[in-house]
């Protein structure tokens, strides 16, 4: 990784107000976490250790709040290059212009710069981990650059394959199989890889078998978008026919869906992911948050699309919490999304939606380091003592992130990012940039 980040064997944070968010959203103040190893090795007050202990590197964190770090269950990593190009574009102007027009101009170099500033923006914010929904492999040396990026920056990652969407020659089951067997040899501890398919809403019955017969043949969880329409209203119903519909797959909106559909996911052990900002933005239909919660349904929160939308998970969950007082739309019922909800949508529960809830997402002894620590003394914080996890969804913003470890390493501190190259990959990114949006 070109980064000067470290894994200290053991690190000890001592005297944070800690939010644990398994089996629900708990604070604890004056509280310390000890990592070894990349692991959570113990959490709990003045834990009985010399801090002028020889190998063991001290963190104050009296003025801090730790937290689990967070997860972004949908995000098109490569799109960071054109941040802001659609604020105002309706669905199919986004699909038009981002996917129809510039996609295309890609090259590998491009996907790397766009992955590599995707994945650093999320760590700045605190992302820890992120489901990288990766629709641009126009070829293998795509995928191979999307994957280089990802180790490049030292996120824990879930890449999504996925075939360009109007790009029928693009879709080919054997560069699937090169890239899975090239960078995917055996289970990764930071990036693994995922098959994210165009699915039954958008794609042919002939061409969805296909594509879930190649997941199972290459042991690939699915990352889907779906919505009723344009081709299968019932999208979910329509993977059971064709005894497809499994357990571990993710899917991603599905605002217009019923609530036969959400029944099907639930009973099938799916998870999805929803993204309130581009949701409410591209008016893909209602707050799904509070349907998903009466569905009892895993539920995770994605940036979605940088070109649209804010890329931090602060964004997120406020937009996933104000538009879920919509629920109900003035008939007098209760919200059934609180703030302790919208958190663990952002840590435990997103985790869970993507397979990695026995490694991250709370802290739980034994689990991976993956931590966020945020100034508790910031001037739009202080003071936090009155509810400091509504505090952390309402008012805590990208700012007020001090340091985030992955696996016990640092790649975020004294609120700067530690890897090595970074004014390399701004340079990059503008030249990607401007190089993309020049082309005719």
């Amino acid at each position: 990784m070109g980064s000067e980040s470290r894994r200290t064997p053991r690190l000890l944070l001592r005297g944070g107000l800690v939010i644990d968010t398994d089996p629900h959203p708990t604070v604890h103040p004056h509280t310390d976490v000890l990592v070894e190893e990349g692991r959570i090795a113990a959490v709990g007050a003045g834990l009985p250790l010399d801090d002028t202990e020889p190998g063991l590197e001290v963190i104050d964190a009296r003025a801090l709040i730790v937290l689990p770090g967070f997860v972004d269950t949908h995000r098109h990593l490569w799109q960071a290059v054109l941040r802001s190009a659609a604020v105002d574009e309706s669905l199919d102007g986004y699909l038009s212009r981002i996917l129809g027009d510039l996609a295309g101009r890609f090259t590998p170099a491009d996907v790397y710069t766009g992955n590599l500033l995707g994945a650093l923006e999320c760590l700045d914010a605190g992302i820890t981990t992120v489901q990288d929904f990766s629709h641009v492999q126009y070829s293998p040396e795509h995928g191979a650059a999307a994957v280089e990026a990802l180790r490049e920056a030292g996120i824990r990652a879930v890449f999504g394959y996925g075939y360009p969407v109007f790009d029928e020659g693009a879709r080919r089951a054997d560069w699937v199989r090169q890239v899975r067997a090239e960078h995917f040899p055996s289970r990764e501890a930071l990036v693994t890889m995922a098959l994210a398919p165009v699915g039954p809403s958008f794609g042919t019955p002939e061409t969805v078998r296909e594509d879930w017969l190649l997941a199972r043949e290459l042991g690939l969880p699915v990352v889907v978008h779906v919505s009723a329409g344009p081709v299968a209203q019932e999208p979910v119903a329509a993977l059971r026919e064709q005894g497809l519909l499994a357990p571990g797959t993710l899917y991603v909106h599905g605002n217009s869906l019923a609530d036969s559909e959400l029944r099907l996911i639930a009973e099938s052990g799916g998870a999805v992911a929803i993204t309130p900002a581009i949701e409410a933005s591209m008016r893909f239909g209602a707050p799904m948050a509070p349907r998903l919660r009466r569905a009892g349904i895993t539920t995770g929160l994605g940036a979605d699309a940088v070109t649209s939308a804010p890329g931090d998970m602060f964004s997120q969950m406020r937009a996933a919490l104000t538009s879920s007082h919509f629920d109900g739309a003035g008939d007098g019922e209760t919200s059934t999304v609180r703030a302790a909800d919208v958190l663990r949508m952002a840590t435990a529960e997103g985790a869970a939606a993507l397979g990695l809830g026995d490694e991250v997402g709370s802290l739980g002894i034994g689990k991976s380091a993956d931590l966020v620590l945020l100034r508790a003394d910031a001037v739009n914080l202080a003071p936090v003592g009155h509810d400091p996890i509504g505090a952390v969804v309402t008012a805590a913003h990208p700012g007020n992130v001090d340091t985030v470890l992955v696996a016990g390493r640092a790649v975020k501190r004294a609120g700067r990012l530690v890897h090595g190259e970074l004014t390399g990959v701004l340079e990059a990114a503008h030249r990607s940039a401007e190089r993309i949006a020049a082309l005719n």
